[in-house]
């Protein structure tokens, strides 16, 4: 845990009191802070004050006497319109601040020098996060993942001048953490997405833009508009930027090459990694997310081999393309993560001959976007309460059949690739819809996936498979 000693002796409220809210909470009073919490629903009051941490409505605080207001990064601090604490706290002039912000302090206030690498974008986030926490773990750094992936970023440990940090950032998280200061800013890319929270594309893009405008070096990926346009402005603002490109040749910055990854100095360019042969980072897409992390971990001071070492020993991110395992030429892909269209779109765009497993709780759209990718697909195996409406996007286009049940789909689909004849084939779970229907989660479908896929006889699971 990271006491939050830069409010020692201050009375800080706070609202949310999930997981990461309690986790907060406790790393404030750790600190020094005298804090009190409130949560709008009274399972989660009760929990936190089973923890010892103070709790009481805030509607009837004073707020008078707070220093600071944390809030969790899934209410709303803007639109559709600010949560009612929100409104109060800004009433009485109480900064409104998230954990993000008080690791930044708290990483200031220790160890400013401890190597920080921050990554935010509407996609590839949580890869990109986990690949470049990889490499500097397989280099032998000291080295902390946390944030919108994995842990609650204030229960990592404390700041050391040679302790790493990888953070992922939602935007949520980004907005509430004004002194946002990464050593390595990473921007991705940028979609519309969570407009109801920010309202319109220009304020989302704002938000992500802090994130690297904060940053010692912002590393950009400028393959949309979007991003362009935010390097453009940073380069003209003074700011240090390492643009980044899945498929275009810059004049400064790093490229993809096919499997090659190139850097680009004055128009020269050199080769400085590879991803051939890595099934973990397969497609267009992770040619991007490996671009950002080569080019971060460079800035933290790895050397070249220490990078190629840890992309080729990197086992994917859990439900992500991830290879569960695989029986003489067919492979198991576990993409439980893709819970829309566009979601499932790069597995789709990484394999040749697909035996795809679909559907679950339908999104708007269906899976008419994926229209491109059908030629690839070999036969369709339908699940869950979308089955009946892909069927009909399929037609004719696509054989398929309504499976009913994630096992069935994975026995049926297993049964039909070991039967084709073209090569390398793949069972790809990439629902492109939401799990409720018949899973807690899409990380329950995913395990449900790895669990039928590895217990079909014959089939040898891979080594990053959990």
């Amino acid at each position: 845990m990271i006491p939050a000693a830069s409010f020692s002796g201050k009375r800080v409220s706070l609202f949310g009191l999930g997981g990461s809210g309690i986790a907060t909470a406790r790393a404030l009073i750790e600190g020094g802070a005298d804090v009190l919490g409130w949560d709008d629903n009274p399972d989660s009051v009760a929990k936190a004050a089973g923890q010892g941490i103070a709790t009481a409505d805030l509607r009837g605080a004073d707020w008078a006497k707070f220093s600071a207001f944390v809030l969790s990064p899934g209410v709303p601090l803007t639109h559709p319109k600010p949560h009612w604490t929100v409104e109060l706290a800004r009433g009485a002039g109480v900064e409104v601040i998230g954990d993000i912000e008080l690791f930044c302090r708290e990483r200031i206030a220790r160890a400013p020098t401890a190597p920080f690498i921050a990554i935010t974008g509407t996609n590839g986030k949580s890869t990109t996060t986990a690949l470049t926490a990889h490499i500097l773990k397989s280099a032998g750094r000291d080295t902390q993942m946390g944030g919108n992936i994995g842990r609650a970023i204030m229960t990592l440990d404390p700041p050391q001048a040679d302790r790493h940090y990888v953070v992922e950032c939602s935007s949520y998280q980004i907005d509430l953490a004004p002194s946002i200061n990464p050593t390595a800013g990473i921007l991705l890319n940028l979609t519309p997405d969570h407009l109801d929270r920010h309202g319109t594309m220009q304020h989302y893009a704002s938000i992500k833009e802090r994130l690297v405008a904060g940053s010692e070096t912002a590393i950009v990926g400028v393959d949309d508009s979007w991003c362009a346009q935010i390097a453009d402005r940073l380069e003209r603002a003074g700011r240090q930027v390492i643009r980044i490109s899945k498929r275009l040749p810059l004049t400064d910055g790093y490229f993809a090459d096919g499997s090659n990854l190139m850097e680009a100095v004055h128009g020269r360019y050199s080769r400085v990694a590879f991803l051939e042969g890595i099934g973990s980072l397969r497609g267009q897409h992770n040619a991007q997310n490996a671009l950002a992390a080569v080019a971060s971990c460079l800035k933290v001071g790895l050397s070249l081999g220490e990078i190629q070492a840890g992309l080729e020993s990197f086992p994917g991110l859990a439900h992500r393309m991830e290879q569960v395992g695989r029986k003489d030429r067919v492979l198991f892909v576990n993409d439980s993560k893709a819970t829309n269209a566009d979601a499932a779109a790069p597995a789709l765009s990484s394999f040749p001959r697909i035996y795809w497993i679909a559907g679950g709780l339908p999104k708007e759209g269906g899976i008419e976007p994926l229209r491109g990718f059908f030629p690839r697909i070999a036969k369709a195996y339908l699940i869950g309460e979308a089955a009946p409406a892909f069927s009909a996007t399929l037609g004719e286009a696509v054989p398929y059949e309504i499976s009913g049940t994630l096992a069935a789909a994975v026995d049926h689909a297993a049964n039909d690739a070991a039967k084709d004849d073209s090569g390398e084939v793949v069972v790809l779970l990439s629902p492109a819809c939401a799990s409720f229907d018949q899973f807690k989660n899409f990380e329950v479908r995913g395990e449900a996936f790895r669990q039928a896929a590895n217990a079909i006889e014959g089939v040898k699971p891979i080594g990053g498979a959990r």
